[in-house]
C-alpha cells in the first residue's frame, strides 16, 4: 500500500493528513471550508484514495491561504507516497461530464511541474468560497507533487457544476496515472531512468 502522513503548520495554517493512494474513496475531511470540504471528498472519493485530512486556518481573513497550503500538503504527500515511481503507469486523463459542464484532465507524473489552466469559472464566489482560489490549489498540488497537470474547460456555465467537474476529472486522470502498470512493475516509466 502506497501510503504517507504529513504535518505542517505556519503562521497561517495547521495542517494534519494522512494519504492512501491504494485506497477506496474513503475519507475524513475537515478544512473550516465547507466548499473546500466538498470538492476533496468527490477528488478522494473519485480517485478511490483514502485520505484523513484537518486543516485550521486563518479563515477570519479567507481561504486563500487554507486552500494554497492544502494543495501544498496533498501535493507533498502524493509525491512521497509514490515513492522512487517504480512501475507507475506515468500519463492519465479523463473526459468528465457533469451536467452542461465537460472538463478534460491530463496528467503526466513526470517529475516537472507545470499547470496549464484552462477554466472560466462565471462567478468570483461560491457560496463564501472565492473561485480565484481553484487555480491557487492547483498551482500548489502541482509544485509539490512536480506533476504536469493540463485542465481545459470544454463547456460549463454554471460555476458549481465546472469547480466540481474539475476536481473528478483530477482525480480519475491522477489515478490513472498513479496506477501500477502490471506488464512494467519494476521499471521507472522514463528513458532516463528517473522520474524524480
Amino acid at each position: 500500500m502506497r501510503k504517507t502522513a504529513m504535518q505542517r503548520k505556519t503562521a497561517e495554517t495547521d495542517i494534519s493528513a494522512k494519504l492512501c493512494i491504494d485506497g477506496s474513496g474513503k475519507y475524513s475531511i475537515d478544512t473550516g471550508c465547507g466548499f473546500l470540504d466538498h470538492m476533496l471528498e468527490l477528488f478522494t472519493r473519485h480517485g478511490s484514495f483514502d485520505l484523513e485530512l484537518s486543516c485550521k486556518g486563518d479563515t477570519h481573513v479567507d481561504y486563500h491561504h487554507t486552500a494554497e497550503d492544502i494543495g501544498i500538503v496533498l501535493g507533498s504527500c502524493f509525491l512521497d507516497a509514490l515513492g522512487d515511481m517504480k512501475g507507475i503507469t506515468r500519463y492519465g486523463y479523463m473526459l468528465l461530464p457533469m451536467d452542461e459542464a465537460l472538463i478534460l484532465t491530463s496528467v503526466d507524473i513526470s517529475g516537472r511541474a507545470h499547470l496549464e489552466y484552462g477554466l472560466e469559472i462565471p462567478t468570483q464566489k461560491i457560496g463564501d468560497f472565492d473561485t480565484e482560489l481553484v487555480r491557487e490549489f492547483f498551482e500548489a498540488f502541482v509544485r509539490t507533487s512536480k506533476l504536469t497537470l493540463h485542465l481545459r474547460q470544454v463547456s460549463g456555465f454554471n460555476s458549481h457544476h465546472i469547480t466540481e467537474c474539475a476536481f473528478k476529472s483530477f482525480a480519475r486522470a491522477l489515478a490513472a496515472a498513479a496506477a501500477v502498470d502490471e506488464k512494467h512493475k519494476n521499471e521507472i516509466p522514463s528513458t532516463k531512468g528517473t522520474l524524480l
